[in-house]
């Protein structure tokens, strides 16, 4: 099995990767639709891909193909190979809906985000809703990007983590909480403002008359 492959980005076709490593072979790679986007000012420049091997079935399972998919980093492989275990969601299927980073499908699974997976190419409702219930309690590792194992994501690929923590943390605050790990969906998160799962964080203890809280008083009146 071939796991990855370092080399000169000789072509992007669409979502295919042409990589020549410099001994003969130039490689064909298939590629999550956003990893293709990325990559597309990186032709001509040396990049490595985490790959996974895959048979593709022709004729109705008549003929096979061996593929060969690559990635970005080896959590964005681990998705994949996460995301195929769906109903429905063959390995060509999944790498067309993966137009979003693995991090922000993560969040939005977790989340049971069910308008958001519907952003994704061929994928409807009901399939949206049981990628939410078949994976939300898997992708916890995935949602913060860099949390897997160490060394998972490669600099010359234009990865852009640095900034897409904040993206995490922007998304969450759309909901109204901002936390982290399970509380987001527990809903025991508590915000900036000290509020818990939609009450004052000190049990209801802080001062408030007619709607703003008292700063000079550490009793309540106005609950």
């Amino acid at each position: 099995m071939i796991a990855s492959v370092t080399g000169t980005l000789t072509d992007l076709l669409g979502e295919t990767a042409y990589l020549d490593p410099g001994h003969g072979l130039v490689y064909e790679v298939l590629l999550p639709a956003f990893a293709a986007h990325r990559l597309a000012v990186s032709v001509g420049q040396p990049v490595t891909l985490h790959t996974l091997h895959f048979m593709e079935s022709n004729n109705q399972g008549a003929t096979y193909l061996p593929r060969l998919a690559g990635f970005l980093s080896v959590d964005d492989r681990a998705f994949y190979e996460l995301f195929v275990t769906c109903k429905g969601i063959g390995h060509k299927r999944a790498l067309r809906a993966m137009v979003l980073p693995t991090h922000q499908l993560a969040l939005a699974i977790a989340d049971r985000d069910v308008k958001t997976l519907q952003t994704m190419p061929e994928v409807g409702k009901k399939t949206a809703e049981t990628i939410a219930v078949t994976l939300r309690d898997k992708v916890e590792r995935f949602i913060t990007p860099g949390s897997g194992a160490a060394g998972t994501t490669d600099a010359d690929t234009g990865d852009d983590s640095g900034g897409v923590a904040g993206d995490v943390a922007a998304a969450r605050r759309d909901r109204g909480v901002v936390t982290t790990g399970r509380a987001a969906r527990s809903g025991s998160g508590v915000d900036r403002r000290g509020v818990v799962a939609g009450r004052p964080a000190d049990g209801g203890r802080s001062a408030c008359r007619g709607g703003v809280p008292d700063q000079g008083r550490g009793v309540g009146q106005g609950f």
